[in-house]
C-alpha cells in the first residue's frame, strides 16, 4: 500500500529530519518543501500495521517532528 505522510517540524529542522525520514525502511521518496506540510514522504508498505507502525514507532518519534497526516492512496 502506497501513503503520503505530511510531516510539520520544529522550525529550521526540514532538512535534518527529512535526511532522517528518507533513511527509514518503506519511506521512497521523501521532499522538504515551502509552506505547509514541511516535508512530504512517500511511503510503501505491505498493510495498514506496518504503515502504523512506521508513522507512529518511527516517523513521529524522529527529534524535531511536531505533527504529520497521513494519506492513503487508493488502489
Amino acid at each position: 500500500m502506497r501513503a503520503y505522510v505530511f510531516v510539520d517540524v520544529k522550525a529550521g529542522k526540514a532538512k535534518e529530519v527529512a535526511k532522517q525520514l528518507a533513511s527509514l525502511k518503506g519511506v521512497s521518496q521523501c521532499d522538504p518543501c515551502w509552506g505547509t506540510p514541511d516535508i512530504i514522504a512517500v511511503v510503501e508498505v505491505r498493510n495498514e500495521r506496518a504503515l502504523n507502525d512506521l508513522v507512529f514507532n518511527e516517523i513521529s518519534k524522529i527529534p524535531g517532528v511536531e505533527h504529520t497526516d497521513t494519506h492513503i492512496a487508493l488502489e
